[in-house]
Protein backbone atom coordinates (compact mmCIF):
# COMPACT_ATOMS: atom_id res chain seq x y z
CA UNK A 1 0.00 0.00 0.00
CA UNK A 2 1.00 3.21 -1.16
CA UNK A 3 0.70 6.53 0.98
CA UNK A 4 -1.00 8.20 -1.93
CA UNK A 5 -3.86 4.81 -1.36
CA UNK A 6 -3.73 5.03 2.64
CA UNK A 7 -4.76 8.95 2.19
CA UNK A 8 -7.22 7.61 -0.42
CA UNK A 9 -8.74 5.32 2.17
CA UNK A 10 -8.08 7.47 4.91
CA UNK A 11 -10.48 10.27 3.03
CA UNK A 12 -13.33 7.75 2.22
CA UNK A 13 -13.62 5.80 5.73
CA UNK A 14 -13.59 9.70 7.50
CA UNK A 15 -16.59 10.39 5.11
CA UNK A 16 -18.39 6.95 5.71
CA UNK A 17 -17.44 7.23 9.52
CA UNK A 18 -19.16 10.88 9.48
CA UNK A 19 -22.10 9.36 8.67
CA UNK A 20 -21.77 7.01 11.49
CA UNK A 21 -21.50 9.66 13.77
CA UNK A 22 -24.62 10.64 13.16
CA UNK A 23 -26.13 7.41 14.03
CA UNK A 24 -23.98 7.17 16.74
CA UNK A 25 -25.31 10.60 18.47
CA UNK A 26 -28.63 9.33 18.06
CA UNK A 27 -28.00 6.05 19.47
CA UNK A 28 -26.42 7.37 22.42
CA UNK A 29 -28.98 9.47 23.01
CA UNK A 30 -31.90 6.85 23.13
CA UNK A 31 -30.45 4.46 25.42
CA UNK A 32 -29.10 7.31 27.58
CA UNK A 33 -32.55 8.46 27.66
CA UNK A 34 -34.88 5.64 27.90
CA UNK A 35 -32.07 2.55 28.22
CA UNK A 36 -33.43 1.48 24.52
CA UNK A 37 -31.07 0.21 22.09
CA UNK A 38 -32.76 1.14 18.91
CA UNK A 39 -32.12 -1.72 16.85
CA UNK A 40 -34.55 0.01 13.76
CA UNK A 41 -32.28 3.74 13.36
CA UNK A 42 -30.64 1.96 10.35
CA UNK A 43 -34.42 1.19 9.07
CA UNK A 44 -35.01 4.81 9.06
CA UNK A 45 -31.75 5.67 7.21
CA UNK A 46 -32.73 3.42 4.52
CA UNK A 47 -36.29 5.06 4.27
CA UNK A 48 -35.30 8.31 4.21
CA UNK A 49 -32.80 7.62 1.27
CA UNK A 50 -35.60 5.79 -0.37
CA UNK A 51 -38.39 8.35 0.28
CA UNK A 52 -35.97 11.00 -1.86
CA UNK A 53 -35.35 8.50 -4.46
CA UNK A 54 -39.21 8.39 -4.88
CA UNK A 55 -39.88 11.73 -4.58
CA UNK A 56 -37.44 13.06 -7.22
CA UNK A 57 -39.02 9.71 -9.61
CA UNK A 58 -41.62 11.74 -9.20
CA UNK A 59 -43.64 9.07 -6.80
CA UNK A 60 -45.53 8.84 -4.13
CA UNK A 61 -43.02 7.59 -1.23
CA UNK A 62 -44.05 3.97 0.77
CA UNK A 63 -43.36 6.30 3.74
CA UNK A 64 -46.68 7.81 4.15
CA UNK A 65 -48.12 4.34 4.70
CA UNK A 66 -46.17 3.45 7.39
CA UNK A 67 -46.31 7.35 9.18
CA UNK A 68 -50.54 6.62 8.88
CA UNK A 69 -49.98 3.45 9.92
CA UNK A 70 -48.02 4.22 12.95
CA UNK A 71 -49.86 7.51 13.55
CA UNK A 72 -53.91 5.78 13.80
CA UNK A 73 -52.16 3.10 16.20
CA UNK A 74 -50.45 5.38 17.89
CA UNK A 75 -53.31 7.36 18.74
CA UNK A 76 -55.88 4.45 19.40
CA UNK A 77 -53.23 3.93 22.45
CA UNK A 78 -52.95 7.10 23.61
CA UNK A 79 -56.46 8.12 23.68
CA UNK A 80 -57.67 4.60 25.29
CA UNK A 81 -54.36 5.63 27.65
CA UNK A 82 -55.92 9.30 28.87
CA UNK A 83 -59.23 7.60 28.51
CA UNK A 84 -58.49 4.98 31.53
CA UNK A 85 -57.00 7.43 33.56
CA UNK A 86 -59.93 10.11 33.31
CA UNK A 87 -57.76 12.82 31.66
CA UNK A 88 -60.02 13.47 29.15
CA UNK A 89 -58.90 17.09 28.79
CA UNK A 90 -55.98 15.94 27.15
CA UNK A 91 -57.56 13.89 24.39
CA UNK A 92 -57.50 17.30 21.97
CA UNK A 93 -53.82 17.72 22.38
CA UNK A 94 -53.38 13.98 21.85
CA UNK A 95 -55.00 14.07 18.48
CA UNK A 96 -53.30 16.87 17.56
CA UNK A 97 -49.77 14.98 18.10
CA UNK A 98 -50.36 11.84 16.77
CA UNK A 99 -52.66 12.71 14.23
CA UNK A 100 -52.54 15.81 13.08
CA UNK A 101 -48.81 16.26 12.76
CA UNK A 102 -47.96 13.25 11.23
CA UNK A 103 -50.96 13.83 8.82
CA UNK A 104 -48.97 16.98 7.38
CA UNK A 105 -46.37 16.23 5.63
CA UNK A 106 -48.35 13.47 4.14
CA UNK A 107 -50.38 15.77 2.72
CA UNK A 108 -47.74 17.77 1.14
CA UNK A 109 -46.53 14.39 -0.41
CA UNK A 110 -49.59 13.61 -2.04
CA UNK A 111 -49.94 16.69 -3.20
CA UNK A 112 -46.67 16.87 -4.87
CA UNK A 113 -46.58 13.67 -6.05
CA UNK A 114 -45.41 13.72 -9.78
CA UNK A 115 -44.79 17.25 -9.78
CA UNK A 116 -41.31 18.69 -10.68
CA UNK A 117 -40.34 20.49 -7.45
CA UNK A 118 -36.87 22.43 -5.97
CA UNK A 119 -33.95 19.79 -4.56
CA UNK A 120 -35.28 21.88 -1.17
CA UNK A 121 -38.73 21.15 -1.20
CA UNK A 122 -37.86 17.39 -1.78
CA UNK A 123 -35.20 17.31 0.89
CA UNK A 124 -37.27 19.04 3.59
CA UNK A 125 -40.44 16.89 2.54
CA UNK A 126 -38.17 13.83 3.31
CA UNK A 127 -37.06 14.91 6.45
CA UNK A 128 -40.88 15.60 7.68
CA UNK A 129 -42.03 12.82 6.28
CA UNK A 130 -39.42 10.93 8.24
CA UNK A 131 -39.36 12.85 11.58
CA UNK A 132 -42.30 11.37 13.26
CA UNK A 133 -41.60 7.70 12.90
CA UNK A 134 -39.22 7.20 15.47
CA UNK A 135 -41.84 8.73 17.94
CA UNK A 136 -44.65 7.02 17.00
CA UNK A 137 -42.57 3.71 17.02
CA UNK A 138 -42.04 4.65 20.57
CA UNK A 139 -45.43 5.17 21.59
CA UNK A 140 -46.58 2.13 20.26
CA UNK A 141 -43.65 -0.15 21.18
CA UNK A 142 -41.63 1.01 23.85
CA UNK A 143 -43.57 3.58 25.96
CA UNK A 144 -45.76 1.12 27.33
CA UNK A 145 -43.48 -1.16 28.87
CA UNK A 146 -40.44 1.82 29.12
CA UNK A 147 -40.20 0.62 32.63
CA UNK A 148 -38.86 -2.99 31.86
CA UNK A 149 -35.37 -4.45 32.18
CA UNK A 150 -33.09 -3.48 29.13
CA UNK A 151 -32.93 -7.33 27.44
CA UNK A 152 -36.78 -6.89 27.48
CA UNK A 153 -36.30 -3.35 25.17
CA UNK A 154 -34.09 -5.23 23.48
CA UNK A 155 -35.89 -8.06 22.04
CA UNK A 156 -38.67 -5.14 21.26
CA UNK A 157 -36.54 -3.81 19.03
CA UNK A 158 -34.97 -6.70 17.41
CA UNK A 159 -39.03 -7.64 16.92
CA UNK A 160 -40.02 -4.01 15.70
CA UNK A 161 -36.66 -4.38 13.02
CA UNK A 162 -37.88 -7.06 11.57
CA UNK A 163 -41.41 -5.31 10.96
CA UNK A 164 -40.21 -1.87 9.66
CA UNK A 165 -38.17 -3.67 7.58
CA UNK A 166 -40.65 -5.96 6.37
CA UNK A 167 -43.33 -3.16 6.00
CA UNK A 168 -40.26 -1.20 3.83
CA UNK A 169 -40.39 -4.57 1.29
CA UNK A 170 -44.04 -4.37 0.96
CA UNK A 171 -43.81 -0.41 0.12
CA UNK A 172 -40.79 0.07 -1.44
CA UNK A 173 -40.01 -3.42 -3.33
CA UNK A 174 -36.91 -5.08 -3.46
CA UNK A 175 -35.34 -2.89 -6.26
CA UNK A 176 -32.34 -0.27 -4.92
CA UNK A 177 -32.45 3.41 -5.25
CA UNK A 178 -30.09 6.18 -4.97
CA UNK A 179 -31.09 9.30 -4.99
CA UNK A 180 -29.27 12.39 -7.13
CA UNK A 181 -26.55 13.69 -5.24
CA UNK A 182 -27.02 17.15 -2.99
CA UNK A 183 -24.59 19.17 -5.39
CA UNK A 184 -22.54 18.08 -8.15
CA UNK A 185 -19.43 20.43 -6.77
CA UNK A 186 -15.94 18.49 -7.40
CA UNK A 187 -12.72 20.30 -6.27
CA UNK A 188 -9.20 19.42 -5.58
CA UNK A 189 -7.00 19.69 -2.92
CA UNK A 190 -3.13 18.54 -3.82
CA UNK A 191 -3.84 14.96 -5.27
CA UNK A 192 -7.12 14.39 -3.58
CA UNK A 193 -10.32 14.64 -4.87
CA UNK A 194 -13.15 15.94 -2.82
CA UNK A 195 -17.19 16.14 -4.16
CA UNK A 196 -19.80 18.38 -2.45
CA UNK A 197 -21.40 15.31 -1.42
CA UNK A 198 -18.41 14.11 0.63
CA UNK A 199 -18.15 17.74 2.01
CA UNK A 200 -21.48 17.86 3.52
CA UNK A 201 -21.46 14.39 4.90
CA UNK A 202 -18.28 15.86 7.12
CA UNK A 203 -19.86 19.16 7.79
CA UNK A 204 -22.89 18.00 8.60
CA UNK A 205 -21.16 15.45 11.26
CA UNK A 206 -18.98 17.99 12.90
CA UNK A 207 -22.31 20.84 12.45
CA UNK A 208 -24.82 18.50 14.33
CA UNK A 209 -22.18 17.33 17.07
CA UNK A 210 -21.84 21.22 18.14
CA UNK A 211 -25.56 21.61 18.03
CA UNK A 212 -26.31 18.75 19.96
CA UNK A 213 -23.04 19.84 22.36
CA UNK A 214 -25.02 23.45 22.61
CA UNK A 215 -28.30 21.85 22.73
CA UNK A 216 -27.56 19.29 26.12
CA UNK A 217 -25.38 22.26 27.68
CA UNK A 218 -27.57 25.39 26.75
CA UNK A 219 -30.99 24.48 26.42
CA UNK A 220 -33.68 23.59 29.13
CA UNK A 221 -35.15 20.83 27.11
CA UNK A 222 -31.47 19.43 26.33
CA UNK A 223 -31.07 19.69 30.53
CA UNK A 224 -34.50 17.85 30.56
CA UNK A 225 -32.95 14.98 29.01
CA UNK A 226 -29.74 14.83 30.24
CA UNK A 227 -31.10 14.77 33.67
CA UNK A 228 -33.92 12.04 32.70
CA UNK A 229 -30.58 10.07 31.25
CA UNK A 230 -29.09 10.61 34.76
CA UNK A 231 -31.89 9.52 37.40
CA UNK A 232 -35.92 8.91 35.94
CA UNK A 233 -37.02 8.60 39.23
CA UNK A 234 -35.66 11.93 40.00
CA UNK A 235 -36.83 13.27 36.74
CA UNK A 236 -40.13 12.51 38.58
CA UNK A 237 -40.05 14.15 41.21
CA UNK A 238 -38.53 17.35 39.51
CA UNK A 239 -41.72 17.22 37.31
CA UNK A 240 -40.41 16.00 34.21
CA UNK A 241 -42.66 13.44 32.00
CA UNK A 242 -39.76 10.06 31.02
CA UNK A 243 -42.06 9.53 28.42
CA UNK A 244 -42.12 13.32 26.94
CA UNK A 245 -38.38 13.17 26.72
CA UNK A 246 -38.51 9.78 25.74
CA UNK A 247 -40.82 11.04 22.48
CA UNK A 248 -38.10 14.21 21.97
CA UNK A 249 -34.97 11.72 22.03
CA UNK A 250 -36.76 9.76 19.82
CA UNK A 251 -37.35 12.76 17.69
CA UNK A 252 -33.73 14.12 17.53
CA UNK A 253 -32.60 10.80 16.80
CA UNK A 254 -35.53 10.53 13.75
CA UNK A 255 -33.98 13.84 12.20
CA UNK A 256 -30.44 12.61 12.84
CA UNK A 257 -31.42 9.27 10.75
CA UNK A 258 -33.05 11.54 8.14
CA UNK A 259 -30.21 13.35 7.27
CA UNK A 260 -28.08 10.24 7.28
CA UNK A 261 -30.13 8.67 4.63
CA UNK A 262 -30.71 12.09 2.37
CA UNK A 263 -26.45 11.88 2.70
CA UNK A 264 -25.65 8.87 2.40
CA UNK A 265 -28.34 7.54 -0.51
CA UNK A 266 -26.34 9.53 -3.30
CA UNK A 267 -23.27 7.38 -1.99
CA UNK A 268 -24.41 4.21 -2.53
CA UNK A 269 -27.58 2.36 -3.89
CA UNK A 270 -29.46 1.44 -0.79
CA UNK A 271 -32.42 -1.48 -0.65
CA UNK A 272 -34.92 -1.74 1.87
CA UNK A 273 -32.98 -3.57 4.46
CA UNK A 274 -29.62 -1.65 3.87
CA UNK A 275 -29.87 0.45 6.48
CA UNK A 276 -29.40 -2.38 9.44
CA UNK A 277 -26.27 -3.42 8.70
CA UNK A 278 -25.70 0.75 8.74
CA UNK A 279 -27.52 1.46 11.91
CA UNK A 280 -25.26 -2.39 13.54
CA UNK A 281 -22.22 -0.21 12.39
CA UNK A 282 -22.95 2.90 13.72
CA UNK A 283 -23.75 1.20 17.04
CA UNK A 284 -20.08 -0.44 17.38
CA UNK A 285 -18.99 3.23 17.14
CA UNK A 286 -21.42 3.88 19.98
CA UNK A 287 -20.15 1.43 22.08
CA UNK A 288 -16.67 2.33 22.09
CA UNK A 289 -17.85 5.37 23.51
CA UNK A 290 -19.75 3.39 26.10
CA UNK A 291 -22.70 3.93 25.27
CA UNK A 292 -23.06 7.00 27.56
CA UNK A 293 -20.32 9.34 25.66
CA UNK A 294 -21.22 11.21 22.69
CA UNK A 295 -17.39 12.19 21.99
CA UNK A 296 -17.07 9.19 22.31
CA UNK A 297 -19.59 7.69 20.00
CA UNK A 298 -18.24 10.30 17.55
CA UNK A 299 -14.46 8.84 17.47
CA UNK A 300 -15.57 5.38 17.88
CA UNK A 301 -17.53 6.00 14.53
CA UNK A 302 -14.58 7.41 12.70
CA UNK A 303 -12.48 5.07 13.70
CA UNK A 304 -15.03 2.12 12.15
CA UNK A 305 -14.88 4.16 8.94
CA UNK A 306 -11.67 4.10 8.84
CA UNK A 307 -11.47 0.60 9.75
CA UNK A 308 -13.88 -0.72 7.43
CA UNK A 309 -12.22 1.50 4.93
CA UNK A 310 -8.88 -0.47 4.97
CA UNK A 311 -10.47 -3.90 5.66
CA UNK A 312 -12.37 -3.18 2.20
CA UNK A 313 -8.92 -2.40 0.06
CA UNK A 314 -7.52 -6.05 1.71
CA UNK A 315 -10.27 -8.03 1.23
CA UNK A 316 -14.06 -6.61 0.59
CA UNK A 317 -15.50 -10.26 1.48
CA UNK A 318 -14.01 -9.80 5.08
CA UNK A 319 -15.13 -6.13 5.84
CA UNK A 320 -17.83 -6.76 7.66
CA UNK A 321 -16.57 -9.50 9.90
CA UNK A 322 -13.67 -7.30 10.56
CA UNK A 323 -15.84 -4.42 11.75
CA UNK A 324 -18.29 -6.80 13.56
CA UNK A 325 -15.29 -8.69 15.04
CA UNK A 326 -13.56 -5.74 16.12
CA UNK A 327 -16.81 -5.53 18.69
CA UNK A 328 -15.22 -8.55 20.84
CA UNK A 329 -11.98 -7.00 21.87
CA UNK A 330 -13.86 -3.52 22.66
CA UNK A 331 -16.48 -5.06 24.78
CA UNK A 332 -13.59 -6.84 27.27
CA UNK A 333 -12.02 -3.62 26.92
CA UNK A 334 -15.42 -1.95 28.38
CA UNK A 335 -15.81 -5.28 30.97
CA UNK A 336 -12.22 -4.67 32.38
CA UNK A 337 -12.58 -0.84 32.67
CA UNK A 338 -15.96 -1.07 34.39
CA UNK A 339 -14.79 -3.50 36.42
CA UNK A 340 -12.44 -1.73 37.86
CA UNK A 341 -14.21 1.10 38.61
CA UNK A 342 -16.70 -0.80 40.48
CA UNK A 343 -13.76 -2.18 42.36
CA UNK A 344 -12.69 1.18 42.86
CA UNK A 345 -16.04 2.28 44.38
CA UNK A 346 -16.77 -0.45 46.95
CA UNK A 347 -13.44 0.18 48.21
CA UNK A 348 -14.03 3.65 48.58
CA UNK A 349 -17.55 2.61 50.33
CA UNK A 350 -15.57 0.22 52.63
Amino acid sequence: MTPEIALLLAQDGVTTGAIYVLLALGTVLIFSVTRVIFVPFGDIVAYAALTLAALQAGQLPGTVWLVLTAAGFALVLEAASLVRRGDFHRLPRAFVLYGVLPALPVAAAWLLAGRQVPMAVQVTLTLALVLPISPLLYRIAFQPIADASVLVLLMVAVALHFVVSGVALVFFGPEGSRPQPLTTWVFNVGDMIFTGQMVLMLAAAALFGLLLFLFFARSLTGKALRATAVNRVGARLVGLRPATTGALAFLVASGLAGISGILIGSYTTLYYDSGFVIGLKAFVGAIIGGLYSYPGAALGAILVGLLESYAAFWNSAIKEIVVFGALIPILIWQSLIRGTAAEVEEEEEL
